[in-house]
């Protein structure tokens, strides 16, 4: 019985001794995280860095670029302030048969204009 506790005993020193020799896996566990903490904190600040000069190249690409109208809606707004009283002169020229280049001449407006209200007028079937 004597023997067996001795044995027992010699070997808990044993695994005691071997325990503070071996590898800590917390320790590396540990290391590896803060390691990819440190490359992801890295990256992450590249990547506003970057983020940072394309905002200024949008900024100053505004500055210089100026806003580029949508032709439709600038026609819709254009036929919207021309008068009424225009708008019926150029319907009455052309049902007298006149061309479009001579009803935007004696209207003072463009022939875009000019279609437009005619194609307006064709829509509303009057």
């Amino acid at each position: 019985m004597e023997t067996l506790i001795i044995l027992l005993f010699s070997l808990a020193i044993v695994l005691l001794i071997i325990s503070f020799f071996g590898k800590d896996k917390v320790a590396k566990l540990e290391e590896d995280i803060e390691q990819m903490t440190l490359t992801y904190m890295q990256d992450i600040h590249q990547l506003k860095k970057k983020v940072k000069i394309l905002e200024e190249e949008f900024i100053i690409q505004d500055d210089i670029i100026p806003p580029i109208k949508d032709k439709s809606t600038s026609n819709s707004n254009d036929i919207e302030t021309i008068h009424e009283i225009l708008k019926s002169q150029v319907l009455s020229l052309y049902s007298q048969g006149l061309s479009l280049e001579q009803i935007a001449r004696q209207s003072s407006l463009t022939k875009e204009q000019t279609i437009s209200v005619i194609e307006q007028q064709r829509l509303r079937g009057e």
